[in-house]
């Protein structure tokens, strides 16, 4: 792991922390959460994944190299194609459908965070995009890891454990990787100031990621 990344880390230790001791979070990892909650959630993320994959969209005008412009758009097919496809995993099985999506308002909560992530995308460049996108990508990593560290039987439970091998597979690891290298890529000759800067950024989504399992849990309007 790189300087610019652990730097991120340790100013987020302590709400990184808070992430795995959430009540949301223990609820999956035990398989102990209500059905109902899960399925809020999953509508929720459903919506703010619009506006993440949106992110990428804006990061691709804003990329100085084939390499970068590339990995925004490979995430944009996936996203698109995969993780928003309602008919598969838990958006299928709950029977959601596109009226009800449709239908279906952001949280106040939710908005607020993919208001601040969508402002950083048109503000700011690729380096200081790729901080907002990674708060939300490499966290999740780092939750189902530590999910199966504390019950190793937490990826074989006959509902959430999808969710936990997902997130905890080598193959998504892989994906983190490659984002966390290019980040370390475009900040190598960043100053103390810009490094600074990062961190302020990925602090903020931080914050707003701990305030998603906070609204999922108390399914916030």
């Amino acid at each position: 792991m790189g300087n610019t990344t652990e730097r991120l880390l340790e100013a987020t230790k302590e709400i990184w922390t808070r992430y795995n001791e959430h009540p949301f979070v223990l609820g999956i990892q035990n398989g102990t959460l209500e059905r109902e909650k899960f399925r809020y959630y999953i509508i929720q993320d459903y919506l703010y994944l619009e506006d993440y994959a949106k992110s990428f969209a804006i990061g691709i005008a804003k990329a100085k190299s084939l390499e970068t412009t590339r990995l925004f758009s490979g995430y944009i097919n996936v996203l698109t194609g995969g993780e928003m496809d309602i008919h598969r995993g838990y958006m299928g099985k709950f029977a959601v459908t596109q009226e009800e999506l449709a239908a279906t308002l952001r949280s106040l909560d939710n908005l607020s965070y993919t208001s601040y992530m969508l402002r950083v995308a048109y503000e700011e460049g690729e380096a200081e995009i790729l901080t907002a996108i990674l708060s939300c990508a490499y966290s999740y990593e780092v939750i189902a890891k530590k999910m199966v560290a504390n019950n190793p039987l937490a990826a074989e439970h006959d509902f959430y454990g999808e969710w936990v091998k997902g997130y905890a597979s080598e193959r998504y690891a892989e994906e983190n990787k490659i984002l966390l290298d290019t980040l370390e890529k475009l900040t190598k000759n960043y100053t103390e100031e810009q490094i600074a800067h990062l961190a302020d950024i990925f602090v903020t989504c931080s914050r707003y990621e701990l305030a998603f399992w906070d609204m999922s849990w108390d399914m916030k309007k």
